[in-house]
């Protein structure tokens, strides 16, 4: 029966081979003929069909509701056709619009890397009947916006004009508004940027015109039909004219002058997606411009921390300046980079990086964020000067929070452990470990290594300020209170980002932290010191798990600190005495030498002396 249906079915008009669905149906009724019987057979393959058939008729019932959503008077929605594709609307026979994804036309990449799909409305009327976003996969929206927040900033584009230009923010002359969301600048932006240029692809191509006297969008117009009674037509060849608007219908919804739809055959060509035209700015300049205030403040503060790492030995001579200056730095860290300019560098930073390298590598991913472009460029040179411990140890704002809070409880005088030696070298790799779970998630999906990236508390803390379920703000007060009472628990023995960044500060130039013969064998004096634990017993910095506080370097400088050097002091100042004694001490010291000498005095005994009645007495031995 199967096989007469296939033969009869054949392959689909304009393709070669039959669909794979097919093949699979065809394959399996092989398999089954021998093996089991025939109404057995009929039941299974019946059940392949279903799970096989075209899902594109299954999709459009699905979408049917969001379409609704746009269009509330719609009745019918056609198939995705066109270049770029959209469908269109209908309702009571009249076209009255077009909706489309914005993914299949542009795909600019967000924080994450990937572009967020938006399902957008257009009226024939000129103006956007509305806007959902459809899928993202970008962890502020997924973790730190509700959906209400995002329905109320996307609700803004309708009424917009679609050959008008919009911006985000404040309003510009020739641009329409739209509020932003706090906290998610780049999203936002790449929302606005992707529904600007496919609205206008879709007007453009579909001879769609803004008019300020336009009627209200189709949008506005009362339901019509429940969404039990909007139908989806048959699917039809995409080479097929576009006649199904009636001839009757008025200017606003006559059918465009070039058709609608597009041969099949460029949909798969470069046209689909949309470039910046001639006239129109790159979105990442306009974000350079926005945030032109905190570049200017960013780079005075890099310029201040070469100088710091260049000069170290300079401050590490004076141990109260640099303790000053540190201090400085860090709060500077956590208030501006950190809180601020949300400057905080994250793992998902790393993994996009990977997936652009190995799949489309494009500067526009990273040039959308000025703040973390600038960083990253600063710590890829830092990396290859002086190894992960410049960022780790200055720049990284949760860094500086847990540095403070030790240093806070070193003042409030909270007790302190210190976990074995041993166990902490087993507990590094727990970090890698980590890294390496995140990136594999990362080639399978970027969603789900996102949602495991959560181990980062920096979004937490920076971006959401703690204002996030209770599990995530209960996981980032612990890990505080761990580095306050361990100094920088986090960043030893779970940091991704930290052991992301061991791998390529391996290739360091320069052994910049100076160390002695003696270190370590015997003098231990900077393994004890060094709160961090990244020096070992054997005296060997672990330039890897350093953090470049600097403190081994106060005390390679200290002739109170240092034990080889405390002896040359030693050594030195008794030289300096015997050379230039004082007149007072030398008096001193003289006297005190002639009271050590022993003296013997004998004197005759007179005849007399002991006698009855005499008073004369020996004179003892001195």
């Amino acid at each position: 029966m199967f096989r007469s249906w296939l033969r009869l079915r054949g392959p689909i008009p304009g393709n070669d081979a039959a669909p794979p669905f097919i093949t699979a149906i065809g394959k399996l009724d092989t398999l089954t003929t021998q093996r089991y019987p025939g109404f057995i057979r009929a039941v299974l393959l019946g059940l392949l069909l279903l799970a096989t058939m075209p899902g594109a008729r299954a999709d459009t019932g699905a979408d049917l509701p969001q379409m609704r959503a746009l269009f509330p008077a719609a009745d019918r929605v056609d198939e995705s056709a066109g270049d770029p594709p959209a469908r269109a609307v209908y309702a009571n026979g009249e076209l009255i619009g077009y909706a489309f994804f914005t993914a299949d036309m542009v795909r600019i990449p967000a924080y994450s890397g990937s572009p967020i799909d938006i399902l957008v409305g257009i009226g024939t009327d000129g103006r956007i009947a509305g806007a959902r976003i459809v899928r993202h996969e970008e962890p502020i929206l997924a973790a730190g916006i509700s959906e209400a927040r995002l329905a109320e900033f996307v609700d803004q584009y309708r009424g917009k004009p679609v050959t008008g230009r919009m911006v985000v923010g404040a309003a510009r002359e020739g641009y329409a508004a739209v509020d932003a969301i706090s906290g998610a600048t780049i999203s936002v932006m790449v929302i606005n940027a992707s529904i600007a240029r496919a609205v206008r692809m879709v007007a453009e191509s579909r001879g769609i015109r803004s008019s300020e006297a336009a009627a209200p969008p189709a949008s506005a117009a009362p339901p019509a039909a429940m969404p039990s009674q909007m139908a989806a037509p048959p699917l039809r060849s995409a080479a097929a004219p576009a006649a199904n608007a009636p001839a009757a219908a008025g200017p606003a919804a006559t059918p465009p002058a070039q058709p609608a739809l597009a041969p099949a055959e460029s949909h798969g060509g470069p046209s689909r997606f949309a470039m910046p035209s001639d006239d129109e700015e790159p979105m990442w300049r306009t974000l350079w411009q926005q945030r032109k205030v905190e570049i200017a403040l960013l780079v005075p503060g890099l310029f201040l921390l070469t100088c710091i790492l260049l000069f170290q030995d300079y401050l590490a001579r004076r141990p109260s300046l640099l303790r000053r200056v540190r201090l400085g730095f860090l709060v500077y860290t956590l208030f501006f980079i950190g809180g601020y300019a949300l400057g905080q560098l994250s793992i998902i930073n790393v993994l996009t990086f990977v997936q652009a390298v190995t799949n489309q590598f494009s500067w526009d991913t990273f040039l959308v964020d000025p703040m973390l472009f600038i960083l990253w460029s600063f710590v890829a040179v830092t990396l290859l000067l002086w190894g992960r411990g410049v960022y780790c140890g200055w720049l990284c704002p949760f860094g500086a929070l847990q540095e403070l809070g030790f240093q806070l409880a070193r003042r409030l005088k909270l007790p302190s452990f210190e976990i074995p030696h041993v166990v902490h070298e087993r507990m590094l790799a727990l970090k890698f470990v980590i890294l390496l779970v995140l990136l594999g998630l990362s080639l399978q999906s970027m969603g789900m290594a996102m949602r495991a990236a959560e181990i980062e508390p920096f979004k937490t803390v920076f971006a959401l300020h703690f204002q996030r379920e209770w599990r995530y703000v209960a996981f980032a007060l612990g890990v505080l209170l761990l580095s306050a009472l361990n100094r920088k628990f986090y960043c030893k023995y779970i940091c991704p980002l930290g052991a992301s960044l061991v791998i390529p500060g391996r290739f360091h130039s320069f052994e910049w932290l100076r160390r002695r013969k003696e270190c370590g064998k015997p003098c231990q004096a900077c393994a004890v010191e060094c709160e961090v634990q990244a020096i070992r017993p054997t005296g060997e910095i672990v330039v890897n798990e350093c953090h470049h506080c600097l403190d081994c370097q106060v005390t390679y400088y200290s002739d109170r600190k240092c034990p080889p050097l405390i002896e040359k002091r030693k050594r030195r100042e008794r030289v300096c005495r015997a050379r230039n004694p004082d007149p007072e001490t030398a008096a001193t010291s003289a006297a005190a030498r002639l009271d050590r000498i022993p003296v013997a005095v004998s004197c005759d005994r007179p005849e007399h002396a002991g006698a009855p009645g005499s008073t004369d007495k020996a004179l003892p031995l001195i």
